[in-house]
């Protein structure tokens, strides 16, 4: 019987092509869309590899003065005396384990031998590899030591090292970078990650100038690593009271002092939504993405219902030929729910095939520099699931009540 069913439904997908195209389209570009968004996504809040630890730490982007009685606000990048003297002393204390404090990446020109090239430039300490995981290929990572000599030593990923010395061996190469002349120490994996992304990187006492020291404002964003993650929600209150601890910069103007020490998704949600709550907003943040999706795959669900019913109906003359040779409610209705099942499985496959496409060609097309990304497995399997059950729905009640016909009435199309 079920091999009846089978060979019936082959029969039929390739009788109504148009109809089955359609239908594999609709599926396949719900679950295409669906999984490569969550993959993006997971890799952005929720990364292995080199940002692997970013279960234990908290980011820290965003430092703001105001009154409490005056309308006076002020908001910014931390200078680095407020994290030299406030954030660092930190470190082996309340769960903390290590502080780390980065330049954003800045795009500077190489200069070498008369060619010029660009890069991305991050100036870092040395806590900021102990926080990361980055995969050392060749060389070593700059220490302690060589940020308090101020030594002048850079690490390059794999990618610049092979564009800037093409057939050379990479360390010990020397990089001329705005006028200042660093020796390459180590070469690392690629990485993209919102911590991790730059070509190249050096110490932060290399910066030209010594006036970042006594900035309480600056451009620099900090982060803290927990022993644990269950660690973090009390070094978030610990970075709480410490900001409470800072002098305001102008105490006429403002008298008070807030930063908060943020997950990934923290991070996101705050500046998007200019949250000042202690959760950054991201409530609101996930159930605006997880409507956003719902809407995404209704419009689909809705145009695959309509179809198949449209389908179903459409063969009112078989289903009434078929009553009229025996067929039973039940073996009519199993045949088309079948069918519909069958649709949504290769469309299933067919989708995932596709989003691992989509996927390998983003990692290779460059458009988004040293993108790794894996497909969520578990996503695929609630996407495809909630195909089936639309799939499944919109073909029982319609099949049902085609089922129920009169052999006459099914055969004039009527209902």
């Amino acid at each position: 019987m079920f091999r009846n069913y089978l060979l019936t439904a082959w029969k039929v997908f390739m009788r109504r092509k148009l109809f089955t195209a359609i239908n594999l389209l609709c599926i396949v570009l719900t679950l295409v869309v669906l999984m490569v968004v969550t993959a993006l996504l997971q890799n952005t809040f929720f990364p292995t590899g080199v940002e692997g630890k970013s279960g234990r730490f908290v980011q820290m982007i965003l430092m703001e003065s105001s009154h409490s009685t005056k309308d006076n606000r002020r908001n910014g990048l931390f200078g680095y005396k407020v994290i030299e003297q406030y954030l660092k002393p930190l470190q082996g204390k309340g769960g903390v384990e290590a502080v780390s404090a980065t330049l954003f990446p800045q795009s500077v020109s190489v200069y070498q031998e008369g060619r010029v090239s660009e890069v991305m430039m991050r100036r870092v300490d040395a806590e900021y590899w102990k926080i990361l995981d980055f995969n050392l290929l060749a060389g070593r990572l700059p220490t302690q030591d060589d940020d308090a000599q101020g030594r002048m030593v850079a690490v390059l990923n794999a990618s610049t090292a092979r564009r800037l010395f093409p057939g050379l061996p990479y360390l010990d190469q020397k990089v001329s970078v705005g006028g200042q002349l660093f020796t390459v120490i180590g070469v690392v994996e690629d990485a993209l990650h919102l911590n991790a992304y730059a070509d190249i990187w050096t110490p932060i006492t290399t910066l030209p100038s010594t006036e970042y020291k006594g900035e309480t404002y600056g451009m620099f964003t900090v982060m803290v690593l927990g022993r644990t993650a269950a660690d973090l929600p009390a070094i978030k209150q610990q970075l709480i009271s410490v900001a409470r601890t800072v002098p305001p910069v102008d105490p006429n103007k403002m008298d008070r002092n807030r930063f908060w020490g943020d997950t990934k998704l923290e991070v996101f949600a705050r500046t998007l939504t200019s949250s000042r709550a202690e959760d950054a907003g991201v409530g609101k943040l996930l159930t605006a993405i997880v409507v956003l999706m719902l809407l995404f795959m209704a419009l689909p669900a809705l145009n695959l219902v309509n179809l198949n019913m449209g389908r179903i109906l459409e063969r009112s003359s078989e289903i009434g030929v078929r009553k009229a040779f025996g067929a039973t409610s039940a073996h009519l209705v199993a045949q088309l729910v079948l069918e519909n099942v069958l649709l949504c499985l290769a469309g299933g496959v067919i989708g995932l095939a596709a989003a691992a496409g989509v996927l390998w060609w983003l990692e290779n097309s460059g458009l988004i520099p040293y993108l790794r990304v894996q497909l969520n497995l578990a996503v695929f399997g609630y996407g495809l699931l909630v195909t089936l059950v639309f799939g499944v729905l919109s073909g029982v009640i319609p099949a049902w009540k085609m089922s129920r016909l009169a052999p006459v009435q099914a055969l004039k199309g009527t209902a």
